[in-house]
């Protein structure tokens, strides 16, 4: 489908400074394939507006006065936005910061310093599924999270893989092609309801937090492509 009869990709923007969303509502709307669908400055009006509108992309700027408050506040609305996928915008390069927000379900992260056609790129491959880290970013992450995960002693991968059942392993097939939950109930003929369950599931067995660690195991096993940039 080309991009002028895809409908645009819905987008939540959330930044602390009237200012700042009102400079990224004017970018973003410039590009024929995005929408703006609410923003917010207040956590309070951030997981109103994230509950109500079901966005498919949240763009949040995370220099916050407190860094902690922008994770937290990441954390709050992943567990309200349905499907959302979130992409942070920021000028922190505090590496630990970086790590423990794609700990908590950051799919992408965006530096301010960079052009805003990366920030479009961005924006497209997080909704497709991918995950987008700089480049000097993603070799820190994963650096990191293999790090870690060799201090779990975790299994080889053909043991993990016998621990789930025949309907988990489709299940991250197509988290691995990018499908959201929903697209991934149609194909199944299964409820959204049911598809969490089984991502619940998936991540206890394979010893990950978030689907973002998933796609990370995915690409260290062989078993899918993360884009990397």
């Amino acid at each position: 489908m080309t991009r002028a009869k895809r409908k645009p990709i819905r987008i939540l923007l959330i930044a602390e400074h009237l200012i700042i969303r009102a400079g990224l509502r004017l970018l973003l709307e410039s590009h024929p394939g995005f929408v703006v669908v609410g923003e917010a400055g207040a956590r309070a009006d951030a997981l109103a507006v994230a509950t109500r509108e079901k966005a498919d992309i949240i763009l949040l700027d995370v220099d916050f006065s407190s860094h902690d408050s922008g994770l937290d506040l990441m954390s709050g609305l992943l567990s309200v936005a349905g499907d959302a996928r979130v992409l942070l915008l920021t000028g922190v390069r505090d590496p630990e910061v970086h790590q423990r927000a794609v700990r908590v379900g950051a799919m992408g992260l965006v530096f301010k310093e960079k052009p805003p056609d990366d920030l479009f790129k961005a924006i497209e491959k997080v909704y497709a599924g991918e995950v987008w880290l700089d480049r000097s970013l993603t070799a820190r992450v994963l650096t990191k999270m293999v790090r870690s995960n060799d201090t779990k002693q975790i299994e080889p991968e053909t043991n993990k893989a016998t621990l789930l059942t025949e309907r988990e392993r489709e299940v991250v097939t197509l988290v691995s092609e990018g499908l959201k939950n929903k697209d991934i109930a149609e194909r199944l003929f299964i409820s959204e309801t049911t598809v969490r369950h089984h991502l619940t599931s998936i991540f206890s067995k394979l010893d990950v937090a978030s689907r973002f660690e998933l796609i990370i195991l995915l690409h260290q096993q062989k078993l899918a492509r993360t884009a990397r940039y």
